[in-house]
């Protein structure tokens, strides 16, 4: 079970810093928007919407400089001083009385979220080498997050029938000043960043993005990352339309339907880590991005149906199937990070892959909103079914078979190359594309 992985203390003790910054997160999004309805009035879906494109631009563009410079501060420092960065934010939201402070304000928060995310997923490999422990790690993290998603607007509608919803930002800070007070009493393991990575403030920041251009199996990522995308986008911004005026229901029945997606995805988060023991990585994250093709096919044949109460379960079904697939390529994406890139670079790499994939989402949420405002909810799953479609395609012509099987009789066992390896006598054994490096003579697998 991934809960096993809590019996170790650190990653305990961090797994508790992840969870309650989360729950902080969510308080945060629900009286932001409130604060901008206040601020706004009718305008407040504009001003929302702005405020998501400048967290994605803040992700985009802040993750690589922080991946650039992680090394030459401390993991600690770095992880504590961006908590503490984001309560400030949490302390001064609640005073803001122009739209342009929002706007200020969110980008702060978001850029200090885009220094503290990849640092920390960067931690976990350390504190967790083994294969199998890490794969539960990730899968906790991803019920983490969906449970969050339900969570969050479950406990701020509580709050807000005793408290105005200004209070909701010191659940925030008491989240942020809980995460940072755990990590700081944390003893982390020691980087493994080189802190003397050759090239200018340049190279340092696309250095991670570069791996990810370079490596067949980032590339395929990254392709997945934006068959994810697609489908998120769809759910999160059509999903209100869709209950509301394609089904006819009350508000109510919003969470619903973004609970079938939550459960989708916990459902699968559950089951992965025995799964990907047996089948790896590859199977699982391109047959993920190809069901979310599949249901991209399904939701189309939904939209453009006359009516029917069947139509209720059938998009309930949907998106449970959208959170599945995207279950499967985002859980084991830190597998594949991990075993791609050199512990040297493994700050960089995960701060490339958190940048990516939020392009991904710049294009996407834009687009979904855009296209299904003007053109309506068909033309919507059209297209994005199309981007979807196209990206798993290309994932799966990315990402090469296994090669032939070979042994490795010289490596010692906490190598990164035999990670997951089978063991066999006087040595390792596996298989992957053709490669020449240090474990692989250039003639050889």
């Amino acid at each position: 079970m991934p809960a096993t992985v809590l019996r170790d203390r650190v990653y305990r003790r961090l797994f508790t810093a992840q969870v309650v910054a989360l729950i902080g997160t969510g308080l945060a999004t629900v009286a932001l928007g409130l604060l901008a309805y206040d601020i706004a009035g009718a305008d407040a879906g504009a001003v929302l919407g702005t405020a998501l494109a400048i967290k994605m631009t803040a992700y985009v563009v802040i993750a690589p400089l922080v991946g650039a410079f992680a090394d030459r501060l401390p993991r600690r420092v770095l992880l504590v001083g961006a908590d503490l960065l984001r309560a400030g934010v949490a302390v001064a939201l609640p005073f803001v009385d122009q739209v342009w402070q929002v706007y200020v304000l969110v980008f702060v928060l978001q850029s200090a979220s885009a220094a503290f995310t990849p640092a920390f997923q960067a931690v976990i490999p350390d504190v967790l080498p083994e294969e199998r422990d890490y794969t539960r790690a990730l899968s906790l993290a991803r019920l983490a997050y969906d449970l969050e998603s339900l969570f969050s607007p479950a406990l701020a509608a509580a709050l807000l029938t005793v408290v105005g919803y200004h209070r909701l930002f010191t659940g925030t800070l008491l989240g942020f000043l809980g995460s940072a007070a755990l990590v700081a009493t944390t003893a982390l393991p020691r980087s493994t960043d080189v802190a003397s990575r050759a090239g200018g403030a340049y190279a340092r920041a696309t250095a991670g993005t570069r791996l990810f251009l370079a490596v067949p199996e980032l590339r395929a990522l990254l392709a997945l990352n934006l068959a994810v995308a697609a489908a998120s986008a769809l759910v999160t911004v059509q999903s209100v339309v869709y209950v509301r005026d394609f089904l006819g229901l009350g508000a109510g029945a919003v969470p619903l339907a973004l609970g079938a997606y939550g459960a989708g995805s916990m459902a699968v988060a559950l089951t992965l880590p025995r799964i990907l023991e047996r089948t790896g990585d590859r199977p699982v994250m391109l047959r993920g991005g190809l069901l979310l093709v599949v249901v991209f096919a399904a939701t189309g044949a939904i939209t453009a149906s006359d009516g029917g109460s069947w139509r209720v379960p059938a998009l309930l079904a949907a998106w449970c199937g959208f959170g599945a697939g995207c279950s499967m390529v985002l859980t084991p994406a830190g597998r594949l990070v991990r075993r791609a890139a050199p512990d040297r670079e493994r700050t960089a790499v995960f701060a490339a892959q958190f940048s990516l994939s939020h392009s991904c989402w710049l294009l996407t949420y834009p687009l979904a909103g855009w296209v299904g405002a003007t053109a309506g909810l068909a033309a919507a799953v059209t297209v994005l079914g199309a981007v979807a479609g196209c990206a798993a395609v290309a994932a799966t012509l990315l990402w090469p078979a296994p090669g032939t099987v070979h042994e490795h009789p010289g490596l010692a066992a906490d190598h990164p190359h035999v990670s997951g390896a089978l063991r066999v006598p006087g040595g390792w054994r596996h298989s992957h594309p053709r490669v020449g490096d240090g474990p692989h003579p250039a003639t050889s697998a």
